[in-house]
């Protein structure tokens, strides 16, 4: 059964003639018979009574009659459901990201796709690069931001920013005025580490620094990692994502030796493509990236 053959049916079913249906569908009347008559056969009965002057349902044409039309609306439905998503009029998309993306590049992203789709719903999940990379494997997400590597037999990926690491000293240290600071100059400092691939990869730079830093707190909440730093607990090695918008209290210190980069990539299924919503959104991230860097 086809949907085309509803339509014939259902518009003969108005018209109560083949010859005017055929007319207001614009098709040759022979050819619209026939497929009322493969129709018939597939449902085993008659669903018409074709009379000289006029066609009339039999009874298993009346009952099918409101079935057909709900099966069609039901399609008409379901067409402008996907037309609405196609055309960013509708629909969901779901965003998993690191905290350091969610709490310092998204906000404005989401602000500005919103304001131009506003009928696309989003929701925003908010963890580390490992269960970012299983949400969007398991479809739970329809687009992550985490730090690189990533699969790259699981995922396509798009890398949207590379950053140096930074040094965050409350105001009342004496690193606070300085204008960089070299690692292996901190071996006797206390550290808040951030946790997630940002902390391994500032322990792995201490370790190439010849020290095993001295960690007194960890946290994966960044207004955490900030607010430790501000009362004077210790000193926090983070992304330079990490460090924008900082309150009065806390200093960014850029570090000299040894160089410290991250790579923060958009990630997808590999075998899949990105929703019209995720493609958006992902232009929208490089804009506002380009804006932030002739800032």
């Amino acid at each position: 059964m086809e949907f085309y053959q509803l339509g014939y049916f259902l518009e003969i079913a108005r018209q109560r003639s083949f010859t005017r249906a055929a007319g207001r569908l614009h098709m040759a009347q022979p050819a619209l018979s026939q497929q009322m008559k493969n129709l018939e056969a597939e449902l085993g009965t008659p669903l018409f009574i074709r009379g000289r002057k006029e066609t009339q349902l039999t009874a298993a044409g009346k009952a099918f009659l409101p079935r057909a039309e709900a099966l069609l609306s039901q399609a008409e439905a379901a067409k402008t459901v996907v037309s609405d998503v196609a055309q960013l009029r509708g629909g969901k998309l779901v965003i998993a990201a690191i905290p350091s993306v969610c709490a310092c590049l998204l906000p404005e992203v989401i602000r500005n796709f919103s304001k131009r789709h506003e009928r696309v719903a989003l929701q925003l999940i908010e963890d580390s690069s490992e269960r970012v990379a299983d949400c969007v494997e398991s479809g739970l997400a329809d687009i992550g931001f985490l730090q690189l590597p990533a699969s790259k037999s699981a995922f396509s990926s798009q890398t949207v920013l590379s950053e140096p690491f930074v040094l965050l000293a409350g105001k009342a240290h004496a690193l606070a005025r300085q204008k960089e600071a070299a690692l292996k100059q901190l071996a006797a400092e206390s550290f808040i580490f951030y946790k997630g691939r940002a902390r391994d990869t500032a322990l792995e730079s201490c370790r190439k620094a010849g020290f095993e830093p001295r960690i007194v707190c960890e946290s994966g909440e960044l207004e955490t990692v900030r607010a430790l730093v501000a009362s004077g607990l210790g000193l926090a090695i983070v992304p330079r994502l990490a460090a924008g918008n900082l309150p009065s209290s806390i200093r960014a210190v850029p570090l000299r030796e040894p160089r410290m980069q991250r790579q923060i990539a958009a990630i997808w299924p590999k075998n899949g493509r990105l929703s019209p919503a995720a493609e958006a959104l992902l232009k929208l991230t490089g804009e506002q990236l380009s804006q932030s860097a002739s800032v």
